[in-house]
């Protein structure tokens, strides 16, 4: 109970005014779920421990932080979730994974260590990379095991990768890409699984730090707000810059020319760890606005208000995930856009799941491609 107690004065939940905010923005509420946020806050401020862990609810929320930016008690409902669920964790509460839990078994396994992994193997001749030292890191994530995973859903989040290692390399950068590298941990920590995040945490900060690397770049939007926020506490010494892909070429765009491709319309899908987790909404439309011809339609819902993917960390998987997920494609639909562009490949494989229904393939489908693949296709020669 002092637990509970302690989390509800951490994340501010005694502040609630029981006003329902959350719950009317919550995705997962709106699908039709039987979710109110507001009840674990409740439960939270009362010390109602086996009522939270038992009910069945912990796990539907998506922590896609909307009900963040619209309470006006500030209550930290996110980090709140995260903190019940290391809690229920400890008590044997876990979420029933799907896929047969098989991502979050690799991730142990990585945690675990001594398992030799090929993560090199997609590097083609034409991308400059060094596998130890340099003062740029790239940070891959798990885009290898994705797209090794999901072949039926026709997902290719390495070409993301791959394209950000061009785009950096067209910058004049050769950055270190470890064989060595192992999962962020993400999906462990939001699943409660801190033992297991904390071994990873230990592996990959040092192996950074022994990189000498300044800076570290991803394309992942999980990884970046891994690495800028829950990793933060285990650095020793100067921590590095954690970018995304998209603030770092937008930081140096000057430097680059971009020439005109056969897309002139795009729509853009705001990742929620990328934009309400950490705020950055204006580096991909800044790069996307200095493409010759390209022109970016929003859909209704965009920045702050942009709609989840609805997959959370390998923990929602069901027909209220996948309503969010059709709605959002209609939107993207709507907009007329050639491509779907986003800045986190679990999006795409969310939606390119979304869309292998076919008795809406044809309302909902629309091509998907990470925002790195077609600025690095404008770069001029």
């Amino acid at each position: 109970m002092s637990e509970l107690f302690e989390i509800a004065k951490r994340t501010h939940a005694w502040a609630c005014y029981d006003c329902g905010k959350c719950t009317a923005s919550c995705p997962i509420a709106r699908a039709g779920a039987d979710y109110i946020p507001r009840r674990q806050v409740l439960g939270t401020n009362l010390g109602q421990s086996r009522e939270i862990f038992s009910n069945g609810t912990l796990y539907r929320c998506l922590t896609c932080s909307l009900c963040d930016a619209r309470c006006p008690a500030g209550v930290g409902f996110t980090q709140l979730v995260q903190n019940l669920r290391e809690l229920a964790f400890h008590d044997g509460v876990e979420p029933e994974c799907p896929h047969g839990g098989a991502l979050q078994s690799a991730m142990r396994m990585m945690a675990k260590g001594g398992t030799q992994q090929n993560r090199l193997g997609w590097l083609t001749r034409d991308l400059k990379t060094d596998p130890k030292k340099g003062t740029v890191f790239f940070w891959t994530g798990c885009t290898m095991y994705y797209d090794a995973f999901f072949t039926d859903f026709n997902v290719h989040t390495l070409e993301g990768t791959k394209a950000s290692i061009k785009l950096l390399n067209k910058l004049g950068i050769t950055p270190v890409v470890s064989p060595e590298e192992r999962c962020c941990g993400h999906d462990l920590l939001w699943n409660g699984d801190r033992t297991n995040f904390e071994k990873l945490v230990k592996h990959n900060v040092e192996l950074v730090a022994n990189s000498g690397a300044e800076v570290i770049v991803t394309s992942c939007a999980e990884c970046l707000r891994t690495w800028r926020i829950d990793y933060a506490p285990y650095y020793t010494g100067m921590p590095p810059k954690v970018m995304h892909i998209t603030e770092y070429i937008a930081a140096n765009k000057d430097k680059l020319k971009f020439k005109k491709t056969d897309i002139t319309k795009v729509t853009y899908q705001d990742p929620c760890r990328l934009g309400r987790h950490l705020g950055i909404y204006d580096p991909p439309r800044e790069l996307l606005q200095a493409l010759p011809g390209v022109e970016l339609i929003e859909m209704l819902h965009h920045r702050q208000s942009s709609t989840c993917c609805a997959g959370g960390p390998w923990s929602n998987c069901d027909r209220y995930a996948k309503f969010i997920q059709v709605e959002r494609l209609k939107e993207a639909r709507d907009t007329g856009a050639q491509l779907m562009l986003t800045a986190c490949p679990k999006c795409q494989i969310h939606f390119q799941c979304a869309m292998q229904d076919p008795k809406l393939k044809l309302d909902i489908e629309i091509k998907m491609r990470d925002i790195a693949e077609l600025i690095a296709d404008a770069l001029a020669l």
